[in-house]
Formats: structure tokens, sequence, C-alpha cells
């Protein structure tokens, strides 16, 4: 088999697992399970907790002790039990331990796809630059899958969702094992030092204030990338509740309306060199920020009959939100970073947007719905809730011009140049 279409197998089932739930788990807490908004929070923030700390557990594993796609089945594989489990559980506490379970298993997956995807490529003299991307394309399309097989068999708010993403996660457990060796760089322990190894020389960036204000930033974006995974399509469920909107599309299937994104974040992907290099990377980032404003704002007016367009805007623009700040700001880290800290600075973005960033929006998000957006018969203002969100991203975005400067130095014009 192709070993570029063996990778893109691959990411196709590595972002279906998470597609098969993230989006939806929302609509199964509040409408199946009618817990609370501060507790749907908390499990929200398992992404960030283990984010912060799991892809350099296994990041040391995989470079000293066992091969990266052999680390990389184990962690499915395990996640797929726990994936299986998570049905079973009847209360919010219990049902966060075990989503932690699940994500510590999960999250580390992401990086580890990467590695094995880099040095099977590499081992075969393929262009990772020119030839990745392409592929990667395919775990978004595989989480667009995903969202509509869940929509289109009406288990949006089953715990069928947990299951299905359980099989795919076993089935890519057992494919892992087929993949190309990926063994282990690093033989002994002092090839390397224990900061290097766990990323922590990176830190050392926040000495900077142009990285401490960057980072500062990509925590603050981070929240809002959270806010939209938690409540978007829950929100959408809740129209259903209103007779008007009960037998519209976007009531029926709004996990296929919420794969719009999805849709618009590949499109979006290809544009940024294009925005690149018309405005440089500051107003690159500046742009994803007033998308998020848009995306909150959007939601805020929308609904599912005649305000429908406004949803599916919203959704267009997320691509927008998503995708401009998350590759603008890798390009900054990589072009900016010293070349001996590279590698751990991406991952110090990486913690500050998926860890410390999910963490805040998560808790912070829940403990304000319930507390000024929640009425006491348990109904949302959503309209209260995404205009909320919205003036937050709008006070990101006119501090952040102000307040982030920086030098364009020869690497990064020659990166954008070459975008």
């Amino acid at each position: 088999m192709n070993i570029k279409f063996r990778l893109i197998l691959m990411n196709f089932m590595q972002f279906f697992i998470w597609g098969a739930w993230l989006l939806t788990i929302g609509a199964y807490w509040f409408q199946n399970k009618h817990w609370s908004g501060a507790q749907f929070g908390i499990i929200f923030s398992t992404m960030g907790i283990s984010a912060i700390f799991m892809p350099a557990i296994t990041g040391i594993i995989s470079d000293k002790f066992i091969n990266a796609e052999k680390l990389y089945g184990i962690m499915h594989i395990l996640g797929a039990v726990v994936l299986a489990c998570l049905p079973m559980v009847t209360d919010p506490t219990t049902f966060f331990w075990v989503m932690l379970i699940n994500m510590i298993f999960y999250m580390p997956t992401l990086s580890l796809s990467i590695t094995v995807a880099y040095s099977a490529l590499k081992k075969n003299n393929i262009d990772v630059v020119k030839e990745y991307p392409p592929i990667r394309i395919w775990g978004t399309i595989g989480f667009i899958a995903a969202l509509w097989a869940v929509s289109l068999t009406h288990n949006e708010t089953s715990a069928n969702q947990f299951y299905i993403a359980s099989a795919i996660a076993l089935t890519l457990g057992l494919y892992s094992f087929t993949l190309p060796k990926c063994p282990p760089l690093l033989s002994k322990v002092d090839n390397a030092t224990l900061a290097g190894s766990l990323g922590l020389n990176a830190f050392a960036l926040f000495k900077s204030s142009r990285f401490a204000i960057f980072f500062a930033f990509s925590l603050l974006l981070g929240a809002a990338l959270q806010l939209t995974n938690a409540y978007g399509d829950t929100y959408i469920h809740d129209f259903a509740k209103t007779t008007a909107y009960q037998d519209t599309i976007a009531v029926k299937y709004p996990a296929i309306i919420m794969s719009i994104s999805q849709i618009s974040e590949t499109l979006f992907i290809l544009a940024i060199p294009f925005f690149l290099r018309q405005f440089g990377i500051k107003y690159v980032m500046l742009f994803s920020m007033l998308a998020w404003v848009l995306r909150f704002g959007l939601f805020a007016f929308g609904n599912p009959a005649e305000g429908l367009w406004m949803i599916v805007l919203s959704c267009i623009v997320y691509g927008m939100a998503f995708d401009f700040f998350n590759i603008s700001g890798s390009l900054f880290v990589e072009t900016q970073a010293a070349p001996e800290i590279r590698g751990s600075a991406q991952g110090l973005f990486m913690m500050m947007v998926n860890g410390f960033g999910a963490l805040f929006g998560s808790f912070a998000s829940g403990l304000i719905i319930d507390k000024f957006f929640t009425m006491s018969n348990g109904v949302k203002d959503w309209h209260g809730i995404w205009l909320c969100f919205a003036a937050y991203a709008l006070v990101i975005s006119v501090i952040f011009p102000f307040v982030f400067k920086y030098k364009h130095n020869a690497a990064l014009e020659h990166a954008i140049k070459h975008a």
C-alpha cells in the first residue's frame, strides 16, 4: 500500500475519533443527562489538563524507550476501552475522571501521529514540507465525516457517539502496529538534558516581552476555541424547544451544520499564504481575532429558520478564526525563536493554546453561563451568552495591535514569501 495513502488513512481515523463526540458531547450532556453548565465546563477542561503534560511525557518515552508507532497504537487501544466505558457513567463527577483518562490517552496521539508521519515520509525520501499538508487535510475530512455519521444516524444526544469513537479508536490502534517503524532516537538519557526533553528551556522565552505577550494572547485565543467547541452544537439543539424551529434542517442535523466550520477550515488553510504576503503576520493574527468576534456575534443573532444564513456564515468565518492564528502563530514561533529551542517553543505554543487556554475557557465559560445566563427553569439565554463571548473577543482584538510589537527578520520575510 502506498505510504502516503497509509498516512492519509491514519490521519482520517485520528480525527474521526475526536469528531465523533467533541462537538456533540454538549448535546449529550445537556439534552440527555441534564447536568449543569458549570460541571460541563469542567469536563471540557480535561483536554487542557492532559495537553499540559502528556505530550511531553510520551515524547520522552518515544525518544528513549519504545517505537513511536507502537506507543501511538497502545494509546489508541487504551483510549478505545475508556470511550466504551463512558456511556456507563451516571454522575458528572465520575464522568469527569473517565473523560480525563480518555484525554490522557488521546491528546498525546496528536503529536505522535506527526512524529510517525514525518519519520515515514523521510524514510521514503518524500518532501515533508510539500507532501504532509495534503495528508493532514484528510484528518479534517475525517472529523467532518464523523460529524455527519453521528448526525445522520441521530446519535448527537445518544451515548452511541462514544461507541462509534471507541470502535474507530480500536481499529486505528491495531492498524498502527502495521505502520513503518519509528524507533527511539535517544538511547541514553544524557544525550539530551532533562529540561530539553521536557521542553522547559522554551520557558526562557517569557523573558522577552514580545514572546510573553504573544503567549498570553495564545492562551486567550485558546479559550475562545473551547467556547465554540463546547457550546456550538448544543446551542442549535436548544432551538428544538421552540415550536417554530423544531422541523428545520439545522435542528434535525445540527452536527452537519457545524461541520461547515471544518470545511471552511480546509479552505482557509489554502488562503493563508496570500494573506501573509499581502498583510503580514501581525495583521493575519488580528484578522483571526476579529473573525472570532464575528463567529460569536453571528451566533447571537442567528436562528435555524430565517436566520440560518447567520449560523452558516458564522461557521464559514470559523475557518479564518481558527487557522489564521494557529498557522501564523506557529510561523512566528518558528522564525523568531532561536534555532536550538524551536521544537520546544512550538510545544510551548501548543501548551498555551490547547492546555492553559483550554482550561481557562472551560472553567470560566461554565461558571459565567451558570451564574449569568441560565434561568431558574434551566433555559439558557444563548443570545446573551454569544454576545458575552463576542465582547470578550472584541476586547482582545482592540488590545492586541497596541501591545504586540515585533520586528521582521530575514527568516520571517523568507517564510512569508515562500508560504
